[in-house]
């Protein structure tokens, strides 16, 4: 009698062993896909002009960010840019963009705060040796079905 006893115990035990595994593993792979989605934002237009409405896809592969951002050029065209040096670690996520005009760099370095659905933080851009920095919310967009 005392056998058997000992034998439920050790399957119970390893039965809740192998289910609190898997509900965390799960959770791991759930926290390194919280940045993958869509999202957008609007920033005032140049001299006064119309809002223009920012997007940014992301893509998370353990602690890389790829994607890319898309915005209005000058033409009203959007225009698609690949973010480089993409990081994510726990709910902070940095990534860079460079975009040329003219024969001009101009590199933009994104970092913030990952929430359920937004992603909050600041972008500084330099250009011409000037460094500028504001605040930015992207918000994350439905999924598309």
């Amino acid at each position: 009698m005392q056998r058997k006893h000992n034998t439920l115990t050790t399957l119970v035990r390893l039965s809740l062993c192998t289910l609190l595994a898997l509900g965390f593993v799960s959770q791991i792979q759930a926290a390194d896909k919280k940045a993958d989605g869509t999202y957008s934002w609007t920033m005032p237009g140049r001299n006064g002009g119309p809002d223009r409405k920012m997007t940014l896809t992301l893509k998370t592969e353990g602690d890389k960010v790829t994607g890319k951002l898309s915005s209005p050029g000058r033409d009203g065209t959007n225009r698609d840019t690949d973010i480089a040096d993409g990081k994510i670690k726990g709910e902070e996520i940095s990534f860079t963009v460079v975009r040329e005009f003219n024969g001009n760099k101009m590199t933009s370095k994104y970092s913030g705060k990952v929430g359920a659905d937004s992603i909050k933080g600041k972008i500084e851009t330099e250009r011409d040796g000037q460094t500028q920095s504001r605040d930015w919310e992207a918000k994350r967009e439905a999924d598309k079905k």
